[in-house]
Protein backbone atom coordinates (compact mmCIF):
# COMPACT_ATOMS: atom_id res chain seq x y z
CA UNK A 1 0.00 0.00 0.00
CA UNK A 2 1.35 3.38 -1.14
CA UNK A 3 1.06 6.33 1.30
CA UNK A 4 -1.17 9.14 -0.05
CA UNK A 5 -1.85 11.97 2.78
CA UNK A 6 -5.43 12.20 3.69
CA UNK A 7 -5.10 14.84 6.33
CA UNK A 8 -7.66 17.40 6.93
CA UNK A 9 -5.20 20.18 7.35
CA UNK A 10 -8.14 22.92 9.12
CA UNK A 11 -9.48 20.33 11.30
CA UNK A 12 -5.76 19.30 12.60
CA UNK A 13 -4.49 21.72 15.37
CA UNK A 14 -0.54 20.66 15.51
CA UNK A 15 1.75 18.00 13.63
CA UNK A 16 3.64 16.28 15.95
CA UNK A 17 6.72 16.30 13.78
CA UNK A 18 8.81 13.48 15.96
CA UNK A 19 7.22 10.21 16.57
CA UNK A 20 9.17 6.85 17.42
CA UNK A 21 7.54 3.38 16.37
CA UNK A 22 9.09 1.05 19.05
CA UNK A 23 7.29 -1.61 18.49
CA UNK A 24 5.34 -3.67 15.77
CA UNK A 25 2.95 -5.84 15.43
CA UNK A 26 5.04 -8.98 15.56
CA UNK A 27 6.00 -7.93 19.00
CA UNK A 28 9.60 -6.65 17.64
CA UNK A 29 11.19 -3.52 19.31
CA UNK A 30 13.20 -1.29 17.60
CA UNK A 31 16.05 -1.60 20.26
CA UNK A 32 17.90 -4.95 21.89
CA UNK A 33 16.93 -5.07 25.26
CA UNK A 34 19.89 -3.67 27.35
CA UNK A 35 19.31 -0.44 25.71
CA UNK A 36 15.63 -0.40 25.83
CA UNK A 37 16.06 -0.69 29.80
CA UNK A 38 18.97 1.85 29.99
CA UNK A 39 16.80 4.34 27.81
CA UNK A 40 13.92 3.78 29.91
CA UNK A 41 15.95 4.31 33.55
CA UNK A 42 17.95 7.60 31.75
CA UNK A 43 14.21 8.83 30.59
CA UNK A 44 12.22 7.28 34.18
CA UNK A 45 9.78 6.17 32.47
CA UNK A 46 8.87 2.46 31.89
CA UNK A 47 5.06 2.95 30.10
CA UNK A 48 3.61 1.41 26.90
CA UNK A 49 5.87 1.63 23.85
CA UNK A 50 2.19 1.88 21.91
CA UNK A 51 2.40 0.08 18.25
CA UNK A 52 1.50 2.25 15.09
CA UNK A 53 -2.30 1.98 15.66
CA UNK A 54 -2.59 2.78 18.53
CA UNK A 55 -0.62 5.81 17.86
CA UNK A 56 -2.94 6.91 15.15
CA UNK A 57 -5.69 6.36 17.98
CA UNK A 58 -3.69 8.60 20.33
CA UNK A 59 -3.25 11.62 18.04
CA UNK A 60 -6.90 11.24 16.16
CA UNK A 61 -8.05 11.80 19.66
CA UNK A 62 -6.33 14.90 19.88
CA UNK A 63 -7.21 15.98 16.66
CA UNK A 64 -3.23 15.89 15.40
CA UNK A 65 -1.27 14.22 13.22
CA UNK A 66 2.04 12.66 13.90
CA UNK A 67 5.44 11.78 11.54
CA UNK A 68 6.30 8.83 12.57
CA UNK A 69 9.30 6.38 11.57
CA UNK A 70 11.77 4.34 13.42
CA UNK A 71 15.54 4.55 13.22
CA UNK A 72 17.67 1.46 11.50
CA UNK A 73 20.92 0.94 13.28
CA UNK A 74 20.90 -2.73 12.34
CA UNK A 75 24.79 -2.78 11.77
CA UNK A 76 25.78 -0.27 14.43
CA UNK A 77 23.79 -2.26 16.89
CA UNK A 78 23.54 -5.74 15.74
CA UNK A 79 19.77 -5.92 16.10
CA UNK A 80 17.02 -5.93 13.19
CA UNK A 81 15.44 -2.83 12.49
CA UNK A 82 11.60 -2.13 12.25
CA UNK A 83 10.70 -2.13 8.76
CA UNK A 84 9.73 1.17 7.14
CA UNK A 85 7.88 -0.38 4.54
CA UNK A 86 5.33 -1.57 7.13
CA UNK A 87 5.54 1.73 8.80
CA UNK A 88 4.79 3.42 5.59
CA UNK A 89 1.81 1.17 5.37
CA UNK A 90 0.41 1.60 8.23
CA UNK A 91 0.47 4.87 8.04
CA UNK A 92 -0.98 4.68 4.65
CA UNK A 93 -4.04 3.06 6.52
CA UNK A 94 -3.89 6.24 8.72
CA UNK A 95 -3.21 8.62 6.47
CA UNK A 96 -5.87 11.09 8.29
CA UNK A 97 -3.17 11.44 11.27
CA UNK A 98 0.04 9.56 10.24
CA UNK A 99 2.95 10.68 8.10
CA UNK A 100 5.99 8.09 7.59
CA UNK A 101 9.69 9.04 7.18
CA UNK A 102 11.55 6.12 6.11
CA UNK A 103 14.98 4.83 7.65
CA UNK A 104 18.04 3.55 5.95
CA UNK A 105 21.22 2.62 7.88
CA UNK A 106 24.16 3.93 6.03
CA UNK A 107 25.97 1.61 6.21
CA UNK A 108 24.07 -0.67 3.72
CA UNK A 109 25.49 -1.01 0.52
CA UNK A 110 22.24 -1.01 -0.98
CA UNK A 111 21.30 2.48 0.93
CA UNK A 112 20.70 4.58 -1.93
CA UNK A 113 18.42 1.96 -3.49
CA UNK A 114 16.72 1.84 -0.27
CA UNK A 115 15.92 5.89 -0.17
CA UNK A 116 14.82 5.86 -3.96
CA UNK A 117 12.21 3.05 -3.39
CA UNK A 118 10.97 4.05 -0.03
CA UNK A 119 10.35 7.60 -1.53
CA UNK A 120 8.98 6.44 -5.00
CA UNK A 121 7.17 3.26 -4.10
CA UNK A 122 6.04 3.26 -0.56
CA UNK A 123 5.31 7.32 -0.41
CA UNK A 124 7.61 8.38 2.74
CA UNK A 125 7.73 12.05 3.18
CA UNK A 126 11.39 11.89 4.65
CA UNK A 127 14.35 10.20 6.42
CA UNK A 128 15.40 9.82 9.75
CA UNK A 129 19.08 9.64 11.06
CA UNK A 130 20.37 9.07 14.83
CA UNK A 131 24.25 9.57 13.44
CA UNK A 132 25.25 8.79 17.18
CA UNK A 133 23.21 5.06 17.43
CA UNK A 134 23.67 4.45 13.42
CA UNK A 135 27.71 5.29 13.62
CA UNK A 136 28.26 7.41 11.47
CA UNK A 137 29.66 11.02 10.54
CA UNK A 138 26.99 12.67 8.91
CA UNK A 139 29.88 15.51 7.71
CA UNK A 140 31.88 12.63 5.84
CA UNK A 141 31.27 12.88 1.78
CA UNK A 142 31.37 9.19 1.45
CA UNK A 143 27.51 9.49 2.65
CA UNK A 144 26.89 12.54 0.01
CA UNK A 145 25.00 10.41 -2.36
CA UNK A 146 22.47 9.20 0.47
CA UNK A 147 21.76 13.24 0.74
CA UNK A 148 21.61 13.53 -3.01
CA UNK A 149 18.83 11.00 -3.38
CA UNK A 150 17.05 12.59 -0.43
CA UNK A 151 17.53 16.00 -2.27
CA UNK A 152 16.13 14.49 -5.38
CA UNK A 153 13.24 12.71 -3.51
CA UNK A 154 12.27 16.45 -2.22
CA UNK A 155 11.49 15.35 1.36
CA UNK A 156 13.69 16.52 4.30
CA UNK A 157 16.67 14.39 6.02
CA UNK A 158 15.67 14.70 9.67
CA UNK A 159 19.11 14.06 12.33
CA UNK A 160 19.46 13.75 15.97
CA UNK A 161 21.32 16.28 17.67
CA UNK A 162 22.64 16.75 20.77
CA UNK A 163 22.80 13.94 24.08
CA UNK A 164 20.88 10.78 24.23
CA UNK A 165 19.62 8.10 26.62
CA UNK A 166 20.72 5.48 24.25
CA UNK A 167 23.39 3.77 25.44
CA UNK A 168 23.56 6.00 28.85
CA UNK A 169 24.66 4.16 31.94
CA UNK A 170 25.65 1.49 30.13
CA UNK A 171 29.96 0.40 30.06
CA UNK A 172 30.96 3.10 27.46
CA UNK A 173 27.63 4.31 26.53
CA UNK A 174 27.62 0.92 25.07
CA UNK A 175 30.59 2.68 22.19
CA UNK A 176 27.97 5.10 21.26
CA UNK A 177 29.43 8.70 20.65
CA UNK A 178 28.06 11.81 21.44
CA UNK A 179 29.99 13.95 19.14
CA UNK A 180 28.59 12.34 16.19
CA UNK A 181 25.32 14.40 16.78
CA UNK A 182 26.99 17.65 16.87
CA UNK A 183 24.70 19.66 14.92
CA UNK A 184 27.59 21.39 13.27
CA UNK A 185 28.72 18.52 11.26
CA UNK A 186 25.46 19.49 9.42
CA UNK A 187 26.52 22.69 8.41
CA UNK A 188 29.02 21.19 5.25
CA UNK A 189 26.28 19.09 4.19
CA UNK A 190 23.29 21.78 4.38
CA UNK A 191 25.80 24.23 2.23
CA UNK A 192 26.41 21.71 -0.33
CA UNK A 193 22.78 20.72 -0.77
CA UNK A 194 20.95 23.76 -0.43
CA UNK A 195 18.10 22.55 -1.83
CA UNK A 196 17.90 19.59 0.61
CA UNK A 197 16.13 20.15 3.86
CA UNK A 198 17.49 19.39 7.05
CA UNK A 199 16.08 18.99 10.03
CA UNK A 200 17.63 19.11 13.65
CA UNK A 201 15.73 17.43 16.61
CA UNK A 202 16.07 18.40 19.83
CA UNK A 203 17.69 20.85 21.72
CA UNK A 204 20.93 20.38 20.91
CA UNK A 205 22.31 20.03 24.55
CA UNK A 206 25.11 20.51 24.65
CA UNK A 207 25.21 22.20 21.23
CA UNK A 208 22.62 24.46 21.10
CA UNK A 209 24.97 27.42 19.89
CA UNK A 210 26.21 25.41 17.35
CA UNK A 211 22.37 24.21 16.42
CA UNK A 212 21.16 27.77 16.11
CA UNK A 213 24.34 29.17 14.31
CA UNK A 214 23.85 26.69 11.58
CA UNK A 215 19.62 27.85 11.29
CA UNK A 216 20.62 31.11 11.17
CA UNK A 217 23.03 31.08 8.69
CA UNK A 218 21.99 28.08 6.30
CA UNK A 219 17.81 28.84 5.76
CA UNK A 220 17.63 25.06 4.50
CA UNK A 221 18.22 23.84 8.13
CA UNK A 222 15.15 23.44 10.46
CA UNK A 223 14.71 22.93 14.58
CA UNK A 224 12.41 20.69 16.15
CA UNK A 225 11.22 20.72 19.57
CA UNK A 226 11.07 17.54 20.66
CA UNK A 227 12.51 15.12 23.69
CA UNK A 228 12.77 17.71 26.39
CA UNK A 229 9.59 18.95 28.35
CA UNK A 230 9.79 22.67 27.12
CA UNK A 231 10.48 23.68 30.79
CA UNK A 232 13.80 22.37 30.34
CA UNK A 233 14.45 24.65 26.79
CA UNK A 234 17.58 26.63 26.65
CA UNK A 235 16.48 30.45 26.94
CA UNK A 236 18.59 30.79 23.90
CA UNK A 237 16.04 28.67 22.40
CA UNK A 238 13.47 30.06 23.56
CA UNK A 239 14.19 33.27 22.38
CA UNK A 240 14.83 31.95 18.69
CA UNK A 241 11.45 30.48 18.62
CA UNK A 242 9.57 33.08 19.34
CA UNK A 243 11.92 35.77 17.12
CA UNK A 244 14.20 35.12 14.12
CA UNK A 245 13.89 31.47 13.83
CA UNK A 246 9.89 31.50 14.52
CA UNK A 247 9.29 30.38 10.80
CA UNK A 248 11.71 27.13 10.78
CA UNK A 249 11.11 25.58 14.08
CA UNK A 250 8.70 22.91 14.85
CA UNK A 251 6.33 21.08 17.00
CA UNK A 252 7.77 17.47 18.14
CA UNK A 253 7.27 15.46 21.30
CA UNK A 254 9.82 12.39 20.81
CA UNK A 255 6.03 10.14 21.95
CA UNK A 256 5.95 7.70 23.54
CA UNK A 257 8.81 9.16 25.85
CA UNK A 258 7.08 12.87 26.27
CA UNK A 259 3.13 12.95 25.40
CA UNK A 260 1.81 16.23 23.11
CA UNK A 261 -0.50 16.91 26.51
CA UNK A 262 2.53 17.18 27.99
CA UNK A 263 4.26 19.52 25.70
CA UNK A 264 1.12 21.65 25.33
CA UNK A 265 0.85 22.49 28.75
CA UNK A 266 4.68 23.23 29.80
CA UNK A 267 5.08 25.12 26.67
CA UNK A 268 2.57 27.67 28.74
CA UNK A 269 5.16 27.82 31.47
CA UNK A 270 7.62 29.15 28.95
CA UNK A 271 8.33 33.00 27.80
CA UNK A 272 7.28 32.03 24.06
CA UNK A 273 4.94 34.43 22.76
CA UNK A 274 1.74 32.39 22.36
CA UNK A 275 0.98 34.32 19.03
CA UNK A 276 4.32 32.05 17.68
CA UNK A 277 2.81 29.06 18.32
CA UNK A 278 0.04 28.41 15.43
CA UNK A 279 3.48 28.68 12.76
CA UNK A 280 5.38 26.21 15.22
CA UNK A 281 2.66 23.65 15.72
CA UNK A 282 1.45 23.15 12.30
CA UNK A 283 2.13 25.98 9.67
CA UNK A 284 5.89 25.42 9.18
CA UNK A 285 5.57 21.87 9.22
CA UNK A 286 2.64 21.70 6.33
CA UNK A 287 5.21 24.20 4.70
CA UNK A 288 8.01 21.95 5.17
CA UNK A 289 6.47 18.98 4.11
CA UNK A 290 4.66 20.08 1.03
CA UNK A 291 1.55 19.48 2.16
CA UNK A 292 -0.69 22.40 1.03
CA UNK A 293 0.55 21.63 -2.64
Amino acid sequence: MTYAPELDLDSITAIDMHVHVEVDGHGHASLPADLAEAASKYFRTDGPRPELEAIATHYRERRMAAVVFTVDAETGLGHPPLSSEEIAAGAAAHADVLIPFGSVDPHRPDAVERIHRLASEHGVRGFKFHPTVQGFDPSDERWYPLYAAIEAAAVPALFHTGQTGIGAGLPGGRGLRLALSNPMLLDGVAADFPDLQIIMAHPSVPWQDEALAVATHKHNTWIDLSGWSPTYFPETLVRAAGSYLSDRVLFGTDFPLLTPDRWLADIERTALKPEKLPAILKDNAIRLLGLDI
